[in-house]
């Protein structure tokens, strides 16, 4: 059944729940179809459908269709769909470009990259001593030997709340004294 409605009104208003459903029950299968065309992605397919549903309940008072709703709708879809889908390249494109930055910095003959590493990790030593022993201990426990936090409680004879709160102080007080090369550290130590 297509829903027809005269040039320069509104599709629905507020108050008018009943044509909202009816076109949401109405025209929900087919939008979902045709977007899972676009994504290849039965979930984002979904998604991308309720998205134009909701930005046309959030707007009804201002939307003026001047076709067949289900033209409107198809539309709405697409236009939903090819904006994701551009949105994922452009997360894409920054991931790989800043995995490639990375490994420019880590792996080529950068000197300023071995500069910074070799900086950090001479700022790392120096504050890894300058905590205090149990603090050190567990963070190195943690960090380095990737114990977790029962199996350091175990070995060094402590509670799992000892264990987290010597935890928070280390990461507290390194990222203080690291803090020229926090972005750095985070990506290493997860801190």
């Amino acid at each position: 059944m297509e829903l027809q409605y005269p040039g320069n009104t509104s599709l629905l208003e507020k108050e008018d729940t009943l044509t909202f459903e009816q076109a949401f029950k109405t025209h929900f299968k087919g939008l979902h179809a045709y977007a899972c065309t676009i994504l290849k992605d039965d979930v984002m397919a979904e998604e991308m459908v309720q998205n134009v549903f909701c930005k046309l309940w959030e707007k009804s008072g201002e939307i003026k269709i001047k076709q067949s709703i289900a033209g409107y709708l198809y539309r709405a879809v697409y236009h939903e769909s090819i904006n994701y889908l551009r949105h994922q390249k452009v997360k894409a494109n920054h991931q790989a470009h800043t995995q490639y930055q990375m490994s420019n910095n880590r792996d080529t003959g950068n000197t300023s990259g071995k500069v910074t590493m070799r900086e950090l990790e001479e700022k790392l030593d120096k504050a890894l001593r300058e905590l205090p022993e149990k603090c050190r201990t567990v963070f190195q426990l943690s960090r380095f030997e990737e114990l977790k936090y029962q199996e350091i409680a175990d070995r060094l004879d402590i509670s799992i709340k000892t264990v987290e709160n010597q935890m928070g102080k280390a990461l507290r007080l390194l990222r203080l004294n690291l803090v020229d090369f926090l972005p750095l550290l985070l990506i290493l130590l997860h801190l």
